[in-house]
């Protein structure tokens, strides 16, 4: 196993091959759903390649896309903590993608032997909710300018890895959605730095072609 998971950062050696080894490997195809929203939370997935799209419904209907996760990352840990719990998200392979899953069963069971896994899931809810404090911060307090730079360096970062430029395979309305504005205003951003050649705009994709220049745009914003 190559991949590292930030969710198995906290167990010990031992405890991280256990539940490791208690993992069934799944696969998944270019725009398969893993899971809808509303769906029983009844299983936690480690990315292991590929990457995937968190999505939502919205109220009037509209499908919006919150966040972009790729190896290393995990979703569903949360929903096993409660029996009732039901998927809060769509997950679509955005491309041929490969993950570990483990059943609440299987979860509950290691919980019992390992007091490491209880650790790891109270750090994990701990971290989720400095995260969404986070970002309720951003969307009160920065300029939309500022969240759709911030985005972006991020995808640049999850579609590029250290390469020095990154084809970010998603739309504006994607990009627009996890910035909480509207697709008039990102892509009204996204052509001001394509004016700074720092991004070129392309169907259904955003090549990102000078990322120290986003990184500085981005850091201009506090």
């Amino acid at each position: 196993m190559t991949t590292e998971f930030a969710l198995l950062r906290g167990l010990s050696d031992g405890e991280r091959r256990q539940l490791l080894a208690s993992c069934t490997p799944r696969r998944f195809k270019r725009r398969e759903i893993l899971c809808h929203e509303g769906d029983p939370g009844d299983t936690l997935h480690l990315v292991v390649s590929g990457l995937l799209l968190i999505r939502v419904a919205t109220p009037l209907g509209y499908t919006a896309t919150l966040s972009v996760i790729g190896p290393g990352d995990a979703f569903g840990e949360l929903a096993l903590l409660s029996p009732e719990a039901k998927r809060t998200a769509t997950v679509e392979a955005a491309e041929n993608a490969e993950t570990l899953s483990l059943s609440r069963a299987q979860l509950t069971a290691l919980r019992a032997t390992y007091p490491g896994v209880e650790r790891m899931l109270t750090d994990t809810l701990v971290e989720q909710v400095r995260r969404l404090s986070g970002m309720v911060l951003e969307a009160l307090y920065l300029p939309v300018e500022a969240r759709v730079v911030r985005r972006l360096v991020n995808l640049a970062r999850i579609y590029g890895g250290p390469a020095p430029i990154a084809e970010i395979r998603l739309t504006q309305d994607d990009l627009a959605s996890m910035a909480g504005t509207t697709r008039v205003t990102a892509n009204k951003i996204l052509r001001e730095l394509e004016d700074r050649s720092i991004v070129e705009l392309r169907r259904g994709r955003i090549v990102v072609t000078d990322r120290r220049a986003l990184v500085a745009a981005a850091n201009t914003y506090h």
